[in-house]
């Protein structure tokens, strides 16, 4: 069986007294050391995905486990970074990092020596003493990244956590997570609605498609990183993204390019 394997995972809610299917189906299996990118348009269930694969809103139907064990809760193991940073203000940046330290019991000394080799991963270890209000959207997000990595987790949830970012920033942090997936190796799923975004970054790409969400296609990235956007393989594969995301799911098709 796969690290991460979905078989025929479905999630309803209850809005304003009726069932709403926002996942029907689903079967996926992720790989340890993927780099999976969940790409759709807004309320195709691709954040529902997530929050179901790490704990936080396990399916109804169907199932999902990891290394074996099925997710009925969020785990100690992996850790989501989300795109609001979720840094606590009254706390340095060397302190955000620790944080998640801190909740495993770790000295104060081996904490603090953990945190800044992390920040000096992220190129922020001149920023250690500052506090959250004090740094741009781009570095914020880089100590959360620093966070999350400190407790050496097995999997890295990630929804959208560049979304509101400008293009340039978000640009250079495509890059420094792609550094850092190459020297820690980590298993990522990563939100997405940007085509271009998913390319970029993503081992196998998952194309979902809303009412209810589905996996449209699982399109392979044959592309070595880090990768150049203008290539003519770049652009061939989103446009394929592009052209997926068009069509009306009849089943799962897996694509390699």
């Amino acid at each position: 069986m796969s690290y991460i394997h979905i078989e025929n995972a479905g999630k309803t809610f209850i809005q304003n007294g009726k069932e709403f299917t926002a996942l029907s189906d689903v079967n996926l299996d992720i790989e340890k050391g993927e780099f999976i990118c969940l790409l759709g348009p807004s309320g195709c269930g691709k954040s529902t995905l997530l929050n179901a694969v790490a704990g936080f809103d396990p399916v109804n139907h169907g199932s999902i486990t990891i290394d074996g064990n099925e997710v009925t809760a969020p785990s100690t193991k992996n850790v989501t970074i989300f795109q609001n940073y979720g840094l606590l203000p009254w706390r340095t940046v060397i302190k955000n990092v620790e944080l998640g330290l801190e909740s495993k019991g770790i000295d104060k000394d081996k904490r603090k020596e953990i945190a800044k080799e992390y920040l000096k991963l992220v190129k922020l270890e001149n920023f250690a003493d500052s506090f959250p209000r004090q740094l741009s959207g781009g570095m914020k997000q880089r100590v959360a990244i620093a966070r999350a990595l400190a407790v050496e987790p097995d999997i890295i949830f990630m929804d959208e956590p560049f979304g509101a970012l400008d293009a340039i920033t978000r640009m250079k942090l495509q890059d420094d997570i792609l550094d850092i997936c190459k020297k820690q190796k980590k298993t990522i799923i990563f939100v997405t609605h940007d085509i271009e975004e998913a390319v970029y970054l993503a081992d196998r790409i998952v194309v979902m498609t809303p009412n209810p969400g589905k996996v449209n296609g699982v399109i392979t990235v044959p592309i070595h990183h880090f990768r150049d956007r203008t290539s003519g393989d770049f652009l061939l594969i989103r446009d394929k993204i592009f052209d997926l995301l068009q069509m009306k799911v009849e089943e799962d098709i897996e694509y390699t390019i």
